[in-house]
């Protein structure tokens, strides 16, 4: 199995769609196993500015993290073809072990 990772700010968009809700719904019709969207509380990118949304007063957006999960050959089938749709954003993956009872 394999887990990808997608970092994102909230604020990024894919037309007039929320960057996020892009991806999720992407992932859905690509019939992934299962992905979860978070939140961040505090982050910072290659930009090295730090985004503190919930500080009093910060307008800054808060980070996003997007992770799936399925097989390792459609983990990276997918994501090439989400690199056709989109070519911002950071991309991480790594191998996992899946536990069923």
């Amino acid at each position: 199995m394999l887990q990808a990772q997608i970092f994102i700010d909230r604020d990024d968009m894919h037309g007039a769609q929320p960057l996020y809700e892009f991806i999720m719904h992407f992932l859905l019709r690509s019939n992934i196993k299962g992905a979860t969207a978070y939140r961040g509380v505090m982050g910072f990118g290659a930009n090295q500015q730090m985004k503190r949304p919930d500080q009093i007063f910060s307008f800054d957006e808060p980070p996003i993290l997007l992770t799936f999960i399925d097989e390792e050959k459609k983990v990276r089938e997918v994501l090439q073809a989400l690199r056709q749709e989109y070519t911002g954003g950071f991309i991480v993956t790594h191998q996992v072990d899946l536990f069923e009872p």
